[in-house]
């Protein structure tokens, strides 16, 4: 009886970990700087988790919210010559969710219709609740 109580204990304890090895690692990238190399470091490495496994979401503050808008371009930046825009995009099309913080387009005269394809205005109380998720990695910029 022990015995099978100690292998029952042990295969369910065996399936609950393969089950949480079988989610893919949360994470937001939160960015506000307005540096193109600071942008261009934080989507190369949302796209480079996005390529590991991660689940990647995108939070624009700020002056970086400006990278969510239909004409925003930026700068080039080496070695690849690519944009921090292409990058955000790239990572949107890789299934990346990104979004404009809450403030950003009353306080910028914009609306939602100014956003690039893929990118929405981020609601405060679910972008808090997935913040608070205990497995995921919060990352700011």
């Amino acid at each position: 009886m022990t015995k099978t109580v100690f292998a029952l204990g042990l295969g369910l304890a065996l399936a609950a970990s393969s089950a949480l090895a079988a989610e893919p690692q949360q994470v937001t990238v939160s960015l506000t700087s307005a540096s193109p190399m600071s942008q261009g470091m934080a989507m190369v490495l949302a796209n480079q988790m996005q390529e590991q496994g991660a689940q990647v979401d995108i939070l624009l503050c700020d002056t970086a919210g400006d990278m969510a808008l239909k004409n925003a371009t930026g700068e080039a930046l080496k070695p690849n010559n690519v944009t921090p825009v292409q990058l955000l995009d790239a990572a949107i099309k890789k299934g990346a969710t990104a979004s404009v913080c809450a403030l950003y387009l009353p306080n910028n005269g914009k609306t939602a219709d100014d956003l690039r394809a893929g990118i929405t205005p981020a609601k405060p109380a679910d972008m808090a609740a997935r913040l608070l998720e205990p497995q995921r990695k919060v990352i700011g910029f």
